[in-house]
């Protein structure tokens, strides 16, 4: 038994589970990758200030769930709760966007913390793959990422999922429409902690999950009926570019998510076989968030698609990835002789790209076709002193049990010719 856990709330990721998770982030990139997308990473803490400004002081995340810590030399440092903001200010600080090239596009892969009450798909450590354009205001570029997503998860065998689509408006439209809710919730029966965020920020009410508020949501003024006539139009265009590309998708009003820096076009991945988590993933425009962080006026749109989330939603359908064994050959050497040829012959193997491994600390023929057997191996070679004497190697093949011998020299060009 360890001394240490890992902390309450988190996860190791291991063999060969962790195969699994790899092959998620893998198919999630590739669209990206294949779509004008160059990858990014961010240190895993940032200035507190940068979350407070971009993500928003009324969120829960700033407000509650932040890891927020001061530095012995006086910083104050938070671990990242989300990668929108992060990227943003790696984008401006090294000028990107003077590059001429806009849209700047870039993708990333990460881990994230949240103090939150752990369960089931939500923990305290969450491992993502985002996307962000920054730097051009284009329904086409909205159209485009909620089109990658949808190409990522089902390129994963994934069917059971929705898209959830809504505007948010902008600095034109939002005020009056915020003015005319916070009129509507300020009659309504609300704790403390709520009335201060109906001051603060009126829209994250709606998104309040509890069933006491919802109920008295009911009526309250819907964005949609205050957008202004250039939000109208560009939500239309979103629509017409998904559903022309095929991409199904659902209308929902109360769609507000949990980020201060949302503009017009936001949308929420779910799947309903997930329980209360049922969001895989999710984002929208920020148009104005470059500013609030110091930056130019750089119109962007973003998702971040939650690995943990997609794995579980993957579960839910049955679905198992098609994950190819992490060995092709097994070597078992018998004897000290046969260890260093057969050493020389797993070294070959390897530069020329075939996935080998070997049997190590000395183990006798039964051990080591056991250990063979549990590696996924398709074949083993197995070599002892008279196979030697006589310039050959066995080669088991794992699946029909059947045995052959090679001259130790054309092994390689057999294992190729075997694996295709």
């Amino acid at each position: 038994m360890s001394t240490f856990q890992a902390p309450k709330g988190t996860y190791d990721l291991l063999p060969p589970d962790s195969a699994t998770y790899l092959a998620v982030r893998e198919a999630i990139a590739a669209p990206l990758k294949n779509s004008g997308y160059g990858y990014i990473e961010t240190p895993g803490f940032e200035n507190v200030e940068l979350f407070a400004r971009g993500v928003g002081e009324s969120t829960d995340i700033v407000t509650k769930e932040m890891y927020a810590f001061e530095t012995k030399g006086g910083d104050k440092l938070a671990l990242r709760p989300e990668g929108t903001a992060s990227v943003l200010r790696a984008a401006l600080e090294a000028n990107l966007h003077k590059a001429g090239n806009l849209p700047v596009k870039l993708w990333y892969s990460g881990s994230y913390y949240r103090y939150e009450r752990p369960q089931k798909g939500r923990y305290r450590h969450f491992s993502q793959v985002g996307a962000e354009a920054i730097g051009a205001e284009d329904p086409a570029l909205d159209a485009e990422l909620i089109i990658l997503a949808d190409q990522a998860y089902r390129s994963l065998g994934l069917r059971n999922f929705r898209i959830l689509l809504n505007s948010l408006g902008c600095r034109e439209c939002r005020p009056v429409y915020r003015a005319a809710l916070q009129d509507f919730l300020r009659g309504l029966d609300l704790d403390e902690d709520t009335r201060r965020r109906i001051e603060i920020n009126p829209l994250r009410v709606l998104d309040d999950k509890r069933e006491t508020v919802q109920k008295q949501l009911v009526g309250a003024p819907a964005l949609s009926d205050y957008l202004c006539d250039a939000c109208r139009a560009y939500h239309k265009e979103v629509r017409e570019l998904l559903a022309a590309a095929g991409v199904a998708f659902e209308d929902d009003v109360k769609l507000v998510r949990g980020l201060d820096y949302y503009t017009r076009t936001t949308f929420e991945f779910v799947h309903d076989g997930l329980g209360s988590q049922s969001a895989v993933g999710g984002g929208g425009r920020y148009d104005g968030l470059s500013e609030m962080i110091g930056g130019p006026a750089l119109p962007s749109v973003g998702w971040a698609l939650g690995v943990d989330r997609t794995v579980l939603a993957l579960e839910a359908e049955g679905i198992e990835l098609d994950i190819p064994a992490s060995t092709s050959v097994y070597a078992v050497p018998l004897g000290e002789e046969a260890r260093r040829v057969l050493f020389g012959v797993v070294t070959e193997l390897r530069r020329a790209g075939v996935a080998t491994d070997f049997s190590y600390g000395g183990k006798g023929l039964k051990g080591a076709m056991k250990n063979a057997n549990r590696s996924g191996a398709r074949y083993a070679l197995v070599a002892g002193e008279r196979d030697l004497a006589e310039g050959v190697v066995q080669l088991k093949d794992m699946e029909s049990g059947e045995q052959e011998p090679v001259v130790l020299d054309a092994v390689l060009e057999t294992l190729r010719a075997k694996l295709g």
